[in-house]
């Protein structure tokens, strides 16, 4: 079970994995679990998807990693699909969400310098969002709990904007921000999906001032609502986009995806060790494949519907809102969603929480009916 000698940061349940297949994943009991959760939205194509487990274990026997000086040829056809499927100029590759996140705000630093020298600093970030958990994303995270004091000095050159308020744009924006940085969904925040005209909006108000938008897609991309990107569905265009999380299946990657305005990187600006290495790529290339199939993402929007349809059906009185894009789905409680979490938990139903009274369910893309009835049945008994 737990090992006490791995620092507990993540209040971990006393549950030890084993093995996964599809959707379910089985502890070290034998006890088998239906996963709503999938890694965090990271295992969009399960647990042990045959064409993904090959293609780790092809490139392992061929190479695991270079240094960046060089490149590799799963890497380089990787970029073309990523970068022709997103319709983006450049990609920095690195390890994870929040690094993909730090690579953006560097980049948007540096757009600002040229555009304005040192008093184009700022980004303006929303709050209720969650940019990751290195002191730089930390301080652009819109949400004063992750702000402890010991934690402290935060970086300087960040300010708050209250998402879906039209007449706060009216004064967000000026010569001295550099750029403007949000999820469309905040996912963290509770699955609060951002209204599409405001995010519009936004993302105009921040341009007129001569700033460039982010779009932070850690969560939200990569199929997870619905489409390749989410910033798609939301028309916004734009100049940098960040993934992560489900981008190479499981393997740790992430991605800053750069254009137009946004294309100010040179040789040396910023850079990782093992970003894009050859074994992340191999697994990136088949999640991209497999994500591009046609029918895959009419798929992921069909089953978030029934979920989400499903849910609201049950008419139970703890159920407040049920909400969301694609398999990233927020159900809202009146009553503790921990208490629920370890109660599904003890059930075989994995979920996570978000925001303060949200269960959120962000299941593989490619999860049956079988198992989403399964893992529903359990949701709802434990919810009544």
């Amino acid at each position: 079970m737990g090992n006490k000698q791995i620092l507990n940061n993540y209040g971990s349940f006393d549950v030890t994995f084993v093995k996964g297949e599809g959707a379910t994943v089985t502890d070290s009991n034998g006890k088998k679990y239906i996963d709503f959760l999938a890694g965090i939205a990271v295992n969009c194509l399960g647990h042990n998807y045959k064409p993904l487990v090959e293609a780790i274990q092809n490139q392992a026997a061929k190479q695991i990693h270079i240094c960046n000086y060089f490149t590799s040829d799963v890497g380089n056809e990787y970029a073309a699909k990523l970068l022709k499927a997103t319709k983006f100029e450049g990609v920095f590759f690195g390890n994870s969400g929040a690094e993909a996140n730090e690579c953006a705000v560097k980049l948007a630093r540096k757009y600002g310098w040229l555009n304005g020298g040192a008093k184009r600093r700022t980004i303006v970030t929303l709050k209720q969002s969650f940019h990751g958990r290195p002191l730089t994303t930390l301080t652009a995270t819109g949400q004063d709990k992750f702000h402890p004091e010991c934690f402290g000095p935060y970086v300087e050159g960040f300010k708050y904007l209250e998402p879906n308020n039209f007449e706060a744009l009216k004064t967000a924006f000026d010569d001295s921000v550099a750029a403007v940085m949000f999820e469309c969904v905040q996912c963290e925040g509770g699955v609060l999906p951002l209204d599409k005209e405001w995010a519009k909006a936004c993302a105009k108000a921040a341009r007129d001032a001569g700033a460039i938008v982010i779009c932070d897609e850690v969560q939200t991309g990569m199929g997870r609502c619905g489409s390749l990107l989410c910033s798609d569905i939301y028309g916004v265009e734009p100049e940098v986009v960040t993934l992560a999380k489900a981008i190479a299946g499981g393997v740790p990657m992430g991605a800053c995806l750069y254009r137009g305005k946004g294309n100010v990187f040179e040789a040396g600006d910023h850079q990782s060790t093992f970003g894009g290495n050859p074994l992340a790529c191999a697994a990136a290339n088949v999640v991209i494949d497999e994500l591009s199939k046609p029918g895959f993402m009419d798929s992921v929007n069909e089953k978030g519907e029934y979920i989400r349809k499903t849910v609201k059906e049950w008419n139970l009185p703890c159920i407040v809102d049920v909400r969301g894009m694609g398999l990233v789905i927020g159900i809202q409680v009146n009553v503790n969603p921990h208490e629920a979490e370890k109660k599904c938990l003890e059930n075989g139903l994995l979920f996570a929480t978000a925001g303060s009274d949200v269960v959120r369910l962000v299941p593989p893309l490619n999860i049956t009916y079988d198992e989403i009835n399964e893992g529903l049945k359990i949701l709802k008994s434990v919810l009544a």
